[in-house]
C-alpha cells in the first residue's frame, strides 16, 4: 500500500516527490534522487528548456521539466518519454564528433551520462564530413564546434555570470553553430579566459580548458556501453 504523499508534493510516474515553493519539477526530482535526463539545465542559470530532453507529460501536455513550476497534486509522466529522449540523444551523438574514448570530457560529460541512462549507446561510425574545424587558437581554451550540442549554457553563462557576452548562435541555413564575439571570430582575439563560467560549465567537450585535457581525475563512468572500435585517436 502506498504511503501517504507529503503535504506539498507532486507525483512522477506514481512516485510521491516533495517540493519546496519555487522549485521546478526537474529541481524537485533531482532533490529526491529521481533522474530526469537533461542537457541545458544548470542550477546557476535561468532554465530555458532548449534541449527538450527533460520533457514530461502533464494533463496531456508535453512540457519541459526544467521550466515547469512544481504545484501540489501534479500527476506527471516521465518514463513514458524515454523513447523520444533516446532518439534525441542518438541523433546528437551521430551528428557530431562524439568519440567518447578519445574525448577529454569522457566520464564527466552530460551527453554521455544521458546516453548511459537511456541505454542509447554510441555506435561505431564516421563523423559527418562537413563538421567545423576546431578552434585551437587560444593559449588556454579550445573550442570544438563539432561537439557542441547547442544547449546554450555557455551563451547564458558568459552573459549573466561572466558579464562578457562572448558567445551566440548564428549561421545561415542548416544547423546553427556557436559563434565567438571577436574581430576574427577566433577565441584568441576574444576576452575569454580559462576561469570563465562559460568554459567551465560546458556540459560536453565543446569548450575545454587546455590544462584539463585528459586529466587523470576524469573517470570512465558509463564507458562499458561504448564501442571501442569507434576510437580514431585524439581529436
Amino acid at each position: 500500500m502506498d504511503s501517504p504523499a507529503p503535504a506539498s508534493s507532486i507525483r512522477i510516474d506514481g512516485q510521491a516527490i516533495p517540493y519546496r515553493p519555487g522549485q521546478t519539477v526537474l529541481q524537485a526530482a533531482m532533490a529526491a534522487g529521481l533522474n530526469i535526463p537533461h542537457l541545458c539545465y544548470h542550477p546557476d542559470l535561468e532554465p530555458i528548456g532548449s534541449c527538450r530532453l527533460c520533457l514530461v507529460e502533464l494533463a496531456g501536455r508535453t512540457l519541459s521539466a526544467c521550466t515547469l513550476p512544481a504545484s501540489d497534486g501534479q500527476e506527471i509522466a516521465s518514463a513514458a518519454l524515454d523513447k523520444r529522449r533516446r532518439s534525441l540523444v542518438k541523433l546528437l551523438l551521430e551528428e557530431g564528433r562524439h568519440t567518447c574514448v578519445s574525448c577529454e570530457r569522457t566520464g564527466d560529460c552530460r551527453l554521455q551520462e544521458a546516453a548511459a541512462a537511456l541505454n542509447a549507446p554510441a555506435v561505431a561510425h564516421a563523423p559527418p564530413p562537413d563538421l567545423p574545424a576546431r578552434d585551437d587558437s587560444h593559449p588556454d581554451v579550445a573550442l570544438d564546434r563539432s561537439r557542441c550540442i547547442l544547449c546554450g549554457i555557455c551563451v547564458q553563462a558568459s552573459r549573466t555570470l561572466d558579464g562578457k557576452n562572448l558567445f551566440a548562435f548564428g549561421g545561415s541555413g542548416g544547423r546553427p553553430s556557436l559563434i565567438v564575439d571577436s574581430p576574427s571570430g577566433f577565441l584568441k582575439d576574444s576576452a575569454v579566459t580559462a576561469q570563465d563560467h562559460a568554459v567551465r560549465l560546458c556540459p560536453v567537450g565543446a569548450l575545454i580548458r587546455k590544462q584539463d585535457r585528459y586529466d587523470s581525475s576524469l573517470g570512465f563512468a558509463g564507458m562499458d556501453f561504448f564501442d571501442a572500435t569507434d576510437w580514431n585517436g585524439p581529436a
